[in-house]
């Protein structure tokens, strides 16, 4: 019997919502303390996901799950550039699971 390959499940910081690691962007605080956003995903550092919907980095940042996320306070202009970011997305039809 062939084995299944299992791919990971990234989760939302915002809606909780699971899905691949495709689904999401990922915001990562890097070993030198600045938090930043991980185009490719693989950055150094400890990271977190947030579906590519404007609502859910307005939780995100409002409810400070992102920071909490990441065990790291978000400083102001970090803040206002991730809320630039996600005024500019559009929501994806990707199938994320609640």
């Amino acid at each position: 019997m062939p084995t299944v390959k299992r791919i990971p499940q990234r989760t939302c910081v915002g809606c909780r919502a699971t899905g691949g690691k495709r689904d999401f962007v990922r915001v990562v605080k890097t070993p030198d303390g600045n938090v930043q956003i991980d185009p490719e995903g693989k950055a150094n550092g400890r990271g977190a996901y947030v579906c590519r919907k404007p609502s859910c980095w307005e939780d995100a940042l409002a409810k400070e799950r992102l920071a909490r996320a990441l065990r790291t306070a978000i400083l102001p202009d970090v803040r206002a550039e991730f809320k630039r970011f996600a005024e500019q997305l559009v929501p994806e039809t990707a199938t994320v699971e609640n």
